[in-house]
């Protein structure tokens, strides 16, 4: 049994053109795909990691650690637009490195990416739930949920109240995965809905805090390299060249979920023209909002602002808003409404994105049958989507919301290294294959890409690199007592 047995182009182009009743429904376009990317990137990143990065890492130049974390994920982009339109099929990074490198990799990448989707879906489930909490005291005035009931039973408030259960983000994760079963077309509806309204108010605290932007906040632009412990005790490089790395690496949680939208090729109506514009749309319109949104907020406060863990954190947007925009108390009560919906978008993509990655996986043995099993009207991966109901659900009601931000951030970046190994591959393999969309500059942009993303996963530190170890050491284990004696691959080539 070979571990790097590869999957046939000519195989998984003739699952693009399957069609039947265990086949994906066809039903997005290139807005629809853009709308998709902007619900899975605009979110946390943006409403939370921004401040945290002016405050620990750059101050106001933590504009320039976003252009450093978007030209890494834009030449990893323009990897994924070529890939998911030549060979236009779920899966995403893992479709791509079986056809490559070989089922053992394929694997490997296919596990890393339940890091990056699931392990992240739960977390942002748990965050919605404490902005819920927010959204009753601030913006309706109501009393907020009982601490037992909005906490797993590991926490313990400051006045000896214990956790039990977490229902609010027990209840977003269920809602969000009855939506996906009962279809991609509906669930890129509600989130189009979603995308609106968190880009509206992006767009208007950028319009209307430009006027409040205060010179001296960024001056100077490039703070002098020093080092700043944080009130956790925690020592972060401040300023120069460092700061702007740190930020770049902060922020890139803000990008993680554009590579969510190459998971949908097989319910694309035309995958080889709407997939790269599909990718490259949204990381475009939201590389732009953010840096024009960290110019804004920068400038509203002053670094200390940030600092200060009475006004920073996840409330720092809402605070900078009610505190330098008089006559905007509106605002900052609708930032919280896009928060909560700027969650839950993200939530949505990443929990498609992890059915869709199981559906492949599935179709090729490696994992159980059950997870490629169509419904019979709605065309949806449906008892997939209840077992990571399951698994995802769990973790939300019981587990703590501690940060794992930079393992989901380290699992994404892992899979845009292989995406761009994999299509300086398929040039050297395959030659002649059409591809609607290329890659310029192959392999120098790849290259680049590979070097970026292994710069910020660098930065991101040795804890991270265990908890990463840790994950796929579990996949082995998956891998060797199911995966491989199942493998559809391994028993044609038995035959």
């Amino acid at each position: 049994m070979s571990l790097f047995l590869k999957k046939p182009i000519s195989s998984l182009m003739d699952e693009a053109r399957e069609t039947g009743e265990h086949s994906l429904k066809r039903t997005l376009g290139g807005w629809g795909l853009v709308a998709l990317g902007i619900g899975a990137i605009i979110g946390a990143g943006l409403f939370v990691r921004t401040a945290a990065a002016a405050a620990q890492n750059a101050g106001p130049s933590v504009t320039l650690g976003f252009i450093l974390a978007a030209v890494g994920c834009a030449f990893a982009g323009l990897c994924y637009a070529e890939l998911s339109s030549s060979i236009p099929i779920s899966g995403s990074a893992y479709t791509y490195t079986y056809a490559t490198m070989g089922e053992f990799l394929a694997w490997i990448i296919g596990w890393d990416l339940v890091l990056e989707y699931a392990v992240g879906a739960a977390t942002v489930g748990i965050a919605w739930s404490e902005y819920l909490n927010n959204l009753l005291v601030e913006v309706l005035n109501m009393s907020p949920i009982p601490y037992e009931w909005c906490h797993s039973p590991f926490q313990t408030s400051v006045d000896g109240v214990s956790g039990i259960i977490n229902l609010p983000a027990l209840g977003i994760v269920t809602a969000i995965s009855l939506l996906l079963i009962k279809g991609t077309q509906e669930s890129a509806f509600v989130n189009n809905l979603i995308v609106i309204t968190k880009v509206t108010i992006v767009v208007l605290i950028i319009a209307l805090g430009w006027g409040f932007i205060n010179a001296d906040n960024h001056t100077p632009y490039i703070p002098e390299a020093t080092k700043y412990t944080d009130h956790q005790g925690i020592t972060h490089s401040f300023g120069g060249i460092m700061g702007i790395l740190g930020a770049a690496g902060t922020v890139f949680f803000a990008f993680i979920g554009f590579d969510a939208v190459s998971t949908a090729a097989q319910e694309t109506k035309n995958p080889k023209k709407d997939m790269p514009f599909g990718i490259l749309g949204s990381l475009i319109v939201c590389t732009i909002l953010y840096i024009l949104f960290a110019h804004v907020l920068t400038g509203l406060a002053p670094v200390e602002f940030f600092r200060d863990p009475t006004k920073g954190g996840e409330a720092s947007v809402v605070a900078a808003i009610r505190e330098f925009m008089p006559g905007y108390g509106w605002l900052s009560k609708s930032v919280t409404v896009a928060i909560l919906a700027g969650f839950s978008s993200v939530i949505l993509v990443m929990l498609l994105g992890q059915s869709r990655v199981f559906f492949s996986m599935s179709k090729d043995g490696l994992l159980p049958k059950t997870f490629s099993e169509v419904h019979p009207k709605y065309k949806t991966p449906y008892k997939g989507n209840l077992v990571i109901l399951l698994l995802v659900a769990l973790f939300a009601a019981f587990v703590p919301g501690d940060v794992v931000g930079h393992m989901t951030s380290i699992g994404t970046l892992f899979a845009f290294i292989l995406v761009c190994v994999a299509v300086i591959i398929l040039r050297k393999k395959e030659p002649d294959m059409p591809r609607q969309f290329k890659t310029p500059m192959v392999p120098l942009f790849p290259i680049l890409g590979i070097l970026a993303c292994t710069a910020m996963i660098f930065g991101l530190g040795w804890e991270n690199w265990a908890r990463l170890a840790g994950w796929l050491a579990l996949g082995f284990i998956i891998y060797f007592a199911y995966g491989k004696k199942h493998s559809k691959l391994q028993k044609e080539k038995n035959k």
